[in-house]
């Protein structure tokens, strides 16, 4: 058993597949040279403890300061009214939360209750899993925290790395390139926050994009780990603040429609949207995924971990185009109904059933 074991980790950490050609993981070493300071594969195992201190962090910020917060700009804690208690109701929403015109009559003449109770009574079921307004606000409110920080560390720390200005710069020397403090930090920290969310999607406010959301999730966490692994982080580093600075004005514009400043939201959103449309169909495009698809392989040895590298960075652009179609979907609802319509991005089902029903 052992035996297999070892040859299945040799073929799949093999350096044909992982390096450039003449490359060896021993050249790569974080001890194979006194110059040059190389990503240290084991450091991936970090970002995991660290992720549940973030989850403790995002726990005490959301309970004293967060929901304070929230109850003082006068959102409500109230929770939805609850359905009464019915075993063959209950047991039939239990195998499908959408019932067809059908099923309500034979429901009604099951339980002795007329077509409007029984209608009722799955609206008042389906209403009361959903979190209240200041849930779904601390949940913005910490995401709106964490990216702020991130992309404000992410561009101080980049601002004075050449491969900011010129991005060739990020093949310069490759893949003997150094892993400064800052850089490890920036790294660790965003694996760790991208571990936090895989947990706490299954806990948070449920979003119609689920699965959208929770690939995009593994997609980050496994580009970084393999940009770590092969030392493209300058790349990585890119990514990550090309990525943030649109996030910010996302969470912001949602705290500011659960807190009741309409306008505020809808400007924030106007704002977002460009940011968004510049950044993710623009920049991250036309700027990183140009240079790793057109330009590196004119000047770096192509090797296979290297297209997967490509391939999910495209992966990320596919998520990227389907949100933008979400995006302009409400800025145009948006202007036709002259403010900002259901949630942005990874809307809640509430908010969407609402959104819907404005426009019917």
């Amino acid at each position: 058993m052992a035996y297999f074991y070892k040859k299945f980790v040799d073929t799949f950490w093999s350096e044909y597949i992982w390096l450039p050609p003449n490359v060896t993981w021993a050249d790569i070493a974080p001890d194979a040279s006194k110059e040059v300071q190389h990503a240290d594969h084991r450091h991936l195992f970090y970002p995991l403890p660290m992720s549940l201190f973030l989850l403790l962090l995002r726990y005490v910020l959301e309970k004293y300061w967060f929901a304070p917060v929230g109850i003082s700009l006068g959102i409500k804690n109230s929770r939805p009214k609850k359905a009464p208690e019915n075993a063959t109701l209950e047991q039939a929403y239990a195998q499908s939360k959408k019932w067809k015109h059908k099923q309500i009559q034979g429901l009604a003449k099951q339980v002795d209750m007329s077509e409007r109770q029984v209608e009722r009574w799955l609206r008042l079921r389906k209403s009361q899993n959903k979190p209240s307004t200041l849930t779904k606000f601390c949940e913005n409110s910490w995401r709106c925290l964490y990216y702020t920080f991130s992309f404000a560390y992410g561009l101080t720390i980049l601002w004075h790395k050449p491969w900011l200005w010129d991005i060739m710069e990020c093949w310069n020397g490759f893949p003997h390139q150094s892993v400064t403090n800052d850089i490890w930090w920036y790294y660790m920290i965003s694996m760790a926050f991208y571990w936090s969310l895989c947990i706490s999607q299954f806990f948070d406010v449920k979003r119609k994009d689920f699965w959208q959301m929770f690939i995009h999730h593994i997609a980050t966490i496994v580009l970084m780990c393999l940009s770590w692994v092969v030392n493209v982080f300058r790349i990585g580093t890119l990514v990550l603040v090309v990525h943030d600075c649109a996030d910010i004005l996302l969470e912001a514009a949602k705290m500011a429609k659960y807190s009741g400043y309409q306008r505020i939201c809808d400007v924030i959103f106007a704002i977002f949207t460009i940011v968004w449309i510049t950044t993710r169909i623009g920049i991250f495009p036309f700027w990183i995924i140009k240079n790793t698809s057109y330009d590196a392989p004119k000047v770096v040895p192509m090797f296979p971990a290297y297209y997967i590298f490509n391939s999910l960075l495209v992966l990320l652009l596919v998520l990227h185009i389907f949100w933008t179609y979400l995006i302009l979907k409400i800025a145009y609802n948006s202007l036709n109904a002259g403010q900002m319509e259901g949630d942005i991005r990874s809307s809640s089902d509430d908010y969407s059933e609402d959104s819907n029903s404005k426009s019917q």
